[in-house]
């Protein structure tokens, strides 16, 4: 003999408060960490361009015998044919300034630098 019994089984609000509660305090305890991973990438992203940078300028200067206060262009450096095919881009939105051979390149984000 079968009884009908119709339970209907839900959350409780307050149980809906506690995993709410549980998953906000998890976001605020991550956020800050992926957020200092983030720059941190963007940082050594940036600085690995720098070093590209430079040691393009360093092969230029070698090949076309140039000396340290020698400053090769844009189109000397990158392009189809040359050393880097397209100028890097910083990934925080910073520009470079390639200078002279014997200055490495910089960036106009202050904490990017060469590694």
């Amino acid at each position: 003999m079968k009884l009908n019994c119709s339970v209907q089984r839900a959350f409780s609000l307050v149980e809906i408060m506690f995993v709410v509660t549980i998953i906000g305090l998890l976001a605020i305890i991550v956020l800050p960490s992926f957020l200092k991973s983030r720059e941190e990438s963007t940082r050594k992203a940036c600085g690995n361009n720098l070093l590209q940078i430079y040691n393009a300028k360093l092969r230029w200067a070698l090949e076309n015998k140039k000396g340290g206060a020698d400053v090769p262009t844009d189109d000397e450096l990158f392009t189809t044919n040359a050393y880097i095919r397209v100028k890097p881009v910083c990934p925080a939105g910073g520009t470079y300034t390639i200078g002279p051979v014997d200055d490495p390149p910089t960036c106009t984000v202050p904490s990017h630098v060469l590694p």
